[in-house]
């Protein structure tokens, strides 16, 4: 179980979880793009929110797959989890 949570993790992840959209994905600079125009659904979000919770042994408030529309929300709401399960 890691502490840190990276961009490289949250691709991985994604893609294991939900493939790559046709003609999108999280190469570029993505990280304030909506998850929506890179190809990513609210299930997609939902299952990679779902892979997220067993690989880092951690518990996801419903609120972050919603509030976290982009990459970068997406990423500091994991990594605030993984610092609170630190302390």
């Amino acid at each position: 179980m890691s502490s840190t949570f990276t961009l490289d993790d949250l691709k991985r992840i994604l893609l294991e979880g939900s493939g790559a959209p046709e003609g999108t994905g999280l190469d570029g600079d993505t990280l304030e793009t909506d998850f929506a125009d890179i190809g990513y659904d609210s299930l997609a979000l939902l299952e990679t929110a779902g892979r997220i919770e067993r690989e880092y042994g951690i518990e996801l408030d419903e609120s972050v797959v919603g509030d976290a529309t982009t990459p970068r929300a997406f990423l500091d709401a994991v990594s605030a989890h993984l610092v609170a399960q630190a302390v």
